[in-house]
Parts: structure tokens; C-alpha cells; sequence
């Protein structure tokens, strides 16, 4: 299964985020929330962003590979996703607007395009 590839790096990458998290509350000296901490927000904003997005990613590249979709294609989606999180992560953690913005585009293109790749795999009669 090739999608299972995918939710393994975004599985590391979700935990890379929550190390962040982890490390920036000892830093800062909060137990919970973000202590109302900027720097804590951003950091948390990170994490959450991944995690919001990585599931309906992560369903809707499973329905194109399980209907039988071209494993190429499922690579694309999967590479492009990942490497999205990542700039966004990295556009976040470092500052960097530039990253947050491309990796925005490359989470929400890959997502919108598989919404509609799928009903085009989808086996109507059967």
C-alpha cells in the first residue's frame, strides 16, 4: 500500500512538531495551553495545522490507491502533500512566510484534486 508510506512520514513529521511543542513549553515554562506565549502559538499553530489537514489527506489518497487509481499518481499527491507540511512547518517554525505560503498551496491543491479525482475513480456500478 502506497498511501501507508505516506502516513508514515506524516506520522514523523506530526511527532517532529510535537517535540517542538514539548521543548517550547519547557522553554517557557507552561504546563498547558500556550500561557498565552506568541512564540508557544506559532509553535502549536504548527503542529495543529498538520494534524487538521493529514487525515482527509491521508482518506482520500487510500480511496484512489484502494479504486484502483495509477500508483504514479498516487505518488504525485503523497509527495506533493508531504513536501507541503514540510514548507508550512518549516515557514512557521523559522519565519518564513514563503514557506507557509507554498506550503499552503501544496496541501489544499492536492486535497481539492483528489476530492475530485476520487469520484472519477469511484466504482458507480458495481
Amino acid at each position: 500500500m502506497i498511501s501507508v508510506l505516506y502516513a508514515a512520514l506524516l506520522g514523523l513529521l506530526i511527532c517532529f512538531l510535537a517535540i517542538q511543542v514539548i521543548k517550547a513549553r519547557r522553554r517557557e515554562q507552561v504546563k498547558y495551553g500556550d500561557g498565552g506565549n506568541a512564540r508557544l502559538m506559532e509553535i502549536r499553530s504548527a503542529h495543529a495545522n498538520c494534524t487538521e489537514y493529514s487525515p482527509i489527506f491521508l482518506l482520500l489518497l487510500f480511496g484512489l490507491e484502494y479504486n484502483g487509481g495509477p500508483f504514479w499518481l498516487v505518488h504525485l499527491f503523497g509527495i506533493i502533500f508531504v513536501l507541503g507540511r514540510v514548507a508550512h512547518a518549516w515557514g512557521i517554525l523559522w519565519d518564513d512566510f514563503r514557506g507557509r505560503k507554498v506550503g499552503m498551496h501544496a496541501t489544499l491543491w492536492p486535497i481539492m484534486a483528489l476530492a475530485l479525482v476520487n469520484l472519477w475513480y469511484l466504482p458507480w456500478a458495481g
